[in-house]
């Protein structure tokens, strides 16, 4: 998803945390709530003014720098 029409940066909202556009919803916040258990349904009652798109945008921007990691197996450690 683009989600450059929903997340902005401001230094002067949230010392610059990425937020949902027009709120005080940070991406960090929203992912830790649905983290917790929370469902979007729970999501949306509570903060009526965020809309499906904007929380999909959330996971949008949250999994882009995830795109171009590479990542490698960690060895299990040895019982002893």
């Amino acid at each position: 998803m683009d989600w450059e029409p929903y997340i902005e940066t401001n230094p002067q909202i949230l010392q610059g945390k990425p937020v949902v556009k027009g709120t005080r919803l940070f991406v960090e916040f929203l992912l830790d709530l649905l983290g917790a258990g929370w469902t979007r349904e729970q999501v949306f009652a509570s903060y009526p003014t965020l809309t499906a798109d904007s929380l999909s945008a959330a996971f949008g921007f949250a999994s882009d720098p995830l795109r171009d990691m590479a990542f490698y197996p960690m060895p299990s450690p040895r019982s002893g």
